[in-house]
């Protein structure tokens, strides 16, 4: 039990959060469909086969979106969280940063929901995720959740990325906001790895699972506040293959054309600021960018590339 943990357990609003069990009656009607479709499904090559046209939407390939929770889930859970939030500041609760790149927010893994995010990984991602990535997806035995957190004096938006999981289920909580969309890119080594494929808009209680090698970023908040729940989903079966995504000299390929703008990360991109100004925050750290590897360069790449 860590310590934010057990310093926060007196202070709980909802004890069921914290229990091994995640109730069906908690879903978005969608995904109870959803889950049920795909709890004994074998063989089935087609997910439209399953299920109504429209309770599963394929934003481009790789990439799905579905009403995951209800109205009742989410009221808890957010009055829970923000709970959680005034409680720490008062008590001077110990809150570690959700991951490498996002300031605000909470790991909920450590502040006692580990189990309940466990549950609904196991009982309704695992169905879906096996049949839409059945490599990556196999099984799932572990997780990183989290909260994020955006709003104007916090963090805004998040530079182009992959995630350190094989699946990623990420669900909007809330609240009203403008901007704020994820912009998708290619996959991790892909010739296309920067090119934009497509800008997904947020809608509250629902979510977008897509491959944690997907390059990807969260856009400008321009208005309001935007939370997300965030479950890096990690099979360790998978990852003991040395298949990782972050494995930059096995899996890169050469890059078939110069990047999208928007696909530009100002962290990871030794071309960036031959498309764009760096952001001030950038130029105040030091940089080390790497991508793309040398050697795998787009023909007509810059020179004078900043690394």
């Amino acid at each position: 039990m860590t310590t934010a943990e057990l310093m926060y357990k007196p202070f709980r609003r909802h004890p069921a959060l914290f229990k091994g069990n995640f109730s069906k009656e908690w879903l978005h009607r969608d995904f109870a469909q959803i889950s049920k479709a795909f709890e004994n499904a074998k063989n089935v090559k087609d997910y439209r086969d399953l299920i109504p046209e429209g309770l599963l939407r394929k934003e481009t390939d790789g990439v799905y979106s579905f009403n995951a929770f209800g109205d009742a889930f989410l009221g808890m859970f957010n009055e829970e969280i923000d709970n959680f939030y005034e409680v720490s500041t008062r008590e001077n609760i110990p809150v570690r940063r959700p991951n490498s790149m996002n300031n605000y927010g909470v790991i909920v893994n450590e502040i006692g929901m580990r189990p309940l995010i466990t549950s609904f990984q196991q009982q309704y991602l695992v169905p879906l995720s096996r049949h839409l990535f059945p490599v990556h997806a196999s099984r799932f035995d572990g997780h990183h959740s989290f909260i994020v957190r955006y709003r104007a004096g916090e963090d805004l938006g998040l530079d182009m990325h992959t995630d350190d999981s094989d699946v990623t289920f990420n669900v909007c909580l809330g609240e009203e906001f403008a901007g704020a969309t994820l912009s998708f890119c290619g996959m991790f080594g892909a010739p296309d790895h920067r090119r934009h494929v497509h800008t997904y808009h947020h809608e509250v209680g629902r979510a977008v699972l897509h491959l944690g090698s997907r390059r990807h970023g969260a856009d400008d908040i321009t208005s309001g506040r935007r939370s997300n729940l965030i479950v890096w989903n990690h099979n360790y079966a998978y990852r003991s293959k040395g298949v990782n995504s972050w494995d930059r000299d096995a899996h890169y390929e050469r890059e078939g054309g110069r990047p999208s703008p928007v696909c530009l990360s100002h962290t990871h991109d030794r071309d960036y600021e031959a498309y764009k100004e760096l952001p001030e925050a950038a130029k105040e750290r030091h940089r080390r960018p790497w991508c793309p590897p040398p050697g795998y360069e787009y023909e007509g790449y810059p020179d004078g590339d900043g690394s």
